[in-house]
């Protein structure tokens, strides 16, 4: 494998994160989403919600990069209590505490290369920096991909479920929990 590493986001990165989320939402979500979803996702809203993101301090971005492609990214930080409620509305002893791992995504053609979990490693030090003492992040319910990654990292599911609009189909996800003492193997 050629030379791979992770690197905090800059604002000149947007066009290229952008590129990376719809590649890989058009290619690897197109049995979760349907096509009027997929179809309605463009190059320059999306960059700029990248560009916002970035310049956001309350989340981080980090990019995967190997032999200087972009491959990945992934985006997290403090969780908003709305993102940390029990199913009953009621919050967790520790919410103040959680982290949300909002997006990790890796381009199909570069996965199974570690970036996944070198991108997340990445973010669970930055959170752990900032006094975050387990994190949650949310995944299709049939995304059988992304599940096995994260309970391959030991996250499992905490037992809640939401439902998404995806333009009229019902995108059910879980939300998953797990320590942020990660180690990169």
């Amino acid at each position: 494998m050629a030379d791979a590493d992770v690197r905090t986001a800059v604002a000149s990165d947007a066009a290229e994160i952008a590129r990376i989320q719809l590649s890989t939402w058009s290619s690897a979500y197109s049995e979760l989403l349907p096509e009027s979803a997929l179809n309605e996702l463009n190059q320059e809203d999306t960059e700029r919600h990248w560009l916002e993101a970035i310049e956001d301090d309350s989340a981080k971005v980090f990019l995967a990069e190997e032999g200087g492609w972009t491959v990945g990214f992934c985006a997290g930080g403090t969780a908003p209590a709305s993102e940390t409620a029990n199913a009953d509305g009621g919050l967790p002893e520790d919410a103040s505490t959680v982290g949300l791992v909002s997006t990790l995504l890796v381009e199909p053609r570069w996965g199974r290369r570690g970036h996944g979990g070198r991108l997340l490693w990445h973010l669970a030090e930055h959170l752990r920096g900032n006094g975050v003492t387990r994190a949650i992040t949310w995944v299709p319910e049939s995304d059988d991909a992304s599940m096995a990654f994260y309970r391959g990292i030991g996250w499992e599911p905490d037992g809640t479920v939401r439902t998404l609009d995806a333009r009229g189909y019902p995108l059910r996800e879980l939300r998953l929990t797990g320590g942020v003492e990660l180690r990169l193997e």
